[in-house]
Parts: structure tokens; C-alpha cells; sequence
């Protein structure tokens, strides 16, 4: 990846996992109850947000990105369940979540500045975001989180991380490198 890609005007940068298993049961709902499903963000799980500031992503942050991800093996998962931050997002249950949880220690270890969620949490729990805080409230996500329980449980394998870069604006968000688990 050539770090002179990464387009211009992009505010923010995250490290996710894509999750297409899950697109066909989540996108629907995601498309109007998640804001970042209509930035150009695919189903996933957030590895590191909020990552390296765009214009300081460089070859030698990509080198290291890398080296994060690639201590962690690729691993099958299944989302079984639902789950809840209050009654404000509603989220898919990975199954283990423990992977996940090694990928974000990794890449926080290798860049201790950027804390997971900017440090808000003590207990970073690995999620697939279905929606947040909609404008007609609740019943919104309950309805969702009824309809995508039919679709479980989604079997997905893991073997890569994406770092995405964009704003706060339909489709700007766009993957700037792909990079892979190790061989699990």
C-alpha cells in the first residue's frame, strides 16, 4: 500500500476486521441505523479506533500495523447471539471473542498512543455494531436485533484486518491497506 492513497481531506482512520459473512443478514439495518455503514464501513469488528491520524499514516506505520496483525492467527468465529450497550446499540456476539481481543492488545501494544475507543472504556468488548442511537428510538433496534435473529448463526473466518480511512460523509470511508493474519 502506498500511504500516498490514502485520499485526501480523510479525518480518521480505524483497524477493523470485515465481517462479508455477515453482510447479508446485518445491512439492511445497518444501512439505516448504523452512521457508519453509510460512511462506506462494511460489517465489522473494530480492532483500533481511533487509529493514526490519516496525513501520519506512513510505510513504516503500515510495516508495523502489519506486525501487530501478523502475530495473531486466523481463526473461525461464529456470531450466535445478540447483545446490548444499554438500550443504545445493538450488537452481534462474536464466539470466541478472544481473538479479536489478542488482535486489539496487539495493535495497541504497537502503537500505545491510540487507545482502543480513545481510553472511554476499561473493557473493550469485541462487537458487530447493528445500530446506535436512533432517531425513532428503540423500537427500531428491536425490531432489527428480531429480524437478524433468524439469520444465526453466521460462521465466519478470519484471517485479515482492514485500516480504513475517511470522514463523517456518505462513502468516504475507503480501505487503504489489507493485511493478513498469520497462517492459523
Amino acid at each position: 500500500m502506498n500511504p500516498a492513497l490514502i485520499p485526501a481531506g480523510a479525518a480518521e482512520s480505524a483497524v477493523l476486521v470485515p465481517v462479508p459473512e455477515a453482510e447479508q443478514a446485518v445491512s439492511g439495518h445497518r444501512d439505516r441505523l448504523d452512521r457508519a455503514a453509510v460512511w462506506g464501513v462494511p460489517a465489522h469488528v473494530t480492532v483500533l479506533y481511533p487509529f493514526v491520524p490519516p496525513p501520519a499514516i506512513t510505510a513504516t506505520v503500515i510495516a508495523g500495523l502489519a506486525g501487530a496483525v501478523g502475530s495473531v492467527s486466523a481463526f473461525s468465529c461464529q456470531f450466535a447471539a445478540t447483545g446490548w450497550f444499554g438500550e443504545e446499540v445493538l450488537w452481534l456476539a462474536p464466539r470466541p471473542d478472544e481473538p479479536f481481543r489478542a488482535l486489539t492488545q496487539a495493535v495497541s501494544a504497537a502503537f500505545p498512543r491510540y487507545l482502543p475507543y480513545g481510553g472511554a472504556h476499561d473493557d473493550v468488548v469485541p462487537h458487530l455494531t447493528i445500530g446506535d442511537r436512533p432517531a425513532d428510538g428503540v423500537s427500531d433496534l428491536r425490531a432489527a436485533e428480531a429480524h437478524v435473529l433468524r439469520w444465526l448463526p453466521i460462521q465466519a473466518r478470519i484471517s485479515r484486518v482492514w485500516l480504513m480511512t475517511g470522514h463523517p460523509a456518505p462513502g468516504s470511508w475507503q480501505t487503504a491497506a489489507e493485511l493478513p493474519l498469520a497462517h492459523g
